[in-house]
């Protein structure tokens, strides 16, 4: 997917992974609204994609979609040739901005958790998250920022989540590591915790469940449950210079659940 003309160089540039959909999407367009360029991952709906790009079009801002399966570390070397020439499709050799969201979910109890999907949670939840950052972070201007999605699952236990919360509790105390490691360049990274979000994420259970939907509703203090539109902006707002000085830290975007 290409441009038909180059953008601002002046402008910030965010790499979203799974950006196509849900929290992802929300991000793409939020940053848009901001004058944010993106070049966002998709896993396999490029039609999705391409609307996704439209719209930031519309929004005045610049998109780029690449495919990629963030469980197949072997493919980061080749994406990040391929994020370069998109850098360059948008004047710049350098981005700013990087958001690790793309992920799957997983609805099995810790009795029933299978080796094989436990190391597929971990090759997207954290292998992929660890690896693509680490592969990325050379192309990132100095003084850049990181976001990781979390989940209020690091936070409170339910029955049938253990591999997934467990994981992203991991994915946590990596970005502290995170903060550390890159703070020489001057790169923060925090963590965006949701808690359950209406979208297609697990086959669409909190969306269109209505009694997953209302019990999840009776357990969150502002009575409803989330929404993409409720998370996108929070993630482009921490991403932006307003709070630069906020770096290591969990900001649970969840409407006050299990509180």
């Amino acid at each position: 997917m290409t441009l038909e003309h180059h953008a601002n160089p002046t402008a910030k540039i965010a790499i979203i992974t799974g950006g196509s959909r849900g929290i992802g999407r929300s991000t793409v367009l939020n940053l848009a609204k901001r004058g944010v360029h993106s070049i966002f991952t998709y896993h396999s709906n490029q039609a999705q994609a391409n609307e996704v790009v439209g719209l930031v079009t519309q929004a005045g801002a610049k998109a780029i979609a690449l495919q990629l399966d963030t469980a197949q570390a072997g493919l980061f070397d080749g994406f990040a040739q391929q994020v370069q020439a998109s850098l360059r499709e948008l004047g710049a050799s350098r981005f700013d901005y990087l958001v690790n969201n793309a992920g799957t979910s997983s609805n099995s109890s810790f009795a029933n958790t299978t080796e094989a999907e436990l190391d597929a949670l971990f090759a997207v939840h954290f292998k992929g998250v660890f690896l693509l950052t680490q592969r990325l972070v050379p192309l990132m201007h100095d003084g850049g920022r990181i976001v990781n999605i979390s989940s209020g699952l690091a936070r409170f236990a339910m029955p049938n989540r253990a591999a997934y919360g467990s994981i992203k509790a991991a994915v946590e105390s990596l970005t502290r590591y995170m903060a550390v490691e890159l703070a020489p360049r001057r790169i923060a990274a925090n963590v965006i915790a949701p808690g359950a979000i209406a979208t297609d994420f697990s086959g669409g259970v909190v969306r269109d469940n209505a009694e997953v939907n209302k019990l999840v509703a009776s357990n969150t203090a502002l009575g409803r449950v989330g929404l993409p539109e409720d998370v996108g902006p929070v993630i482009a707002g921490l991403l932006s210079n307003e709070f630069s000085w906020i770096n290591a830290q969990r900001i649970e975007v969840a409407g006050g659940v299990h509180i």
